[in-house]
């Protein structure tokens, strides 16, 4: 099993960012890194880039941070209602996920990636509930959305 160092062009997720230097196995180098230019093999040459490298990604992460205090500062302002089915005592039939949330706020302008919200289970409630969004690795929201019965079935009803 044979190790190349290589000089990270691009950020690769699980593996680091643009500057970097990493040891992966040379088949991962050979067949995915080099090939999508995402790397080069670290030489002496190389090395020098390492700084232009850095000043980049130290740019891109100030800039990354500007846009998700904007849209950290947007989520806050939004109000999202999540209707769902219920049974006749308000039980819900199945919960609501990431998934269901990412869905509402897209259709609100505001595009996540499902990763990007943080449910330590589905909700399988009615009413206002909160779940943490990690917008940056130092922006951290928590977002409140509220949970409603989209046709409740009264007691009194007989089917």
């Amino acid at each position: 099993m044979a190790i190349s160092e290589l000089l990270l062009l691009k950020p690769v997720e699980g593996l680091g960012n643009e500057g970097e230097q990493v040891k992966v196995k040379t088949g991962y180098a050979r067949n995915y890194l080099l090939p999508r230019k995402l790397a080069v093999p670290l030489t002496r040459a190389n090395r020098r880039q390492i700084e232009s490298l850095q000043v980049a990604r130290e740019a891109r992460l100030a800039k990354d941070k500007s846009a998700s205090q904007e849209l950290a500062d947007k989520l806050q302002q939004v109000h999202v209602a999540i209707a769902v089915k219920t049974g006749p005592e308000g039980k819900l039939f199945g919960s609501v996920t990431a998934t269901d949330i990412q869905e509402r706020l897209a259709e609100e302008g505001i595009v996540l990636e499902r990763k990007q919200l943080s449910m330590s289970a589905p909700v399988k409630v009615l009413g206002q509930q909160t779940i943490s969004v990690r917008l940056h690795p130092e922006i951290v929201v928590d977002f409140e959305f509220e949970v409603v019965s989209e046709n409740p079935i009264k007691k009194d009803e007989k089917s």
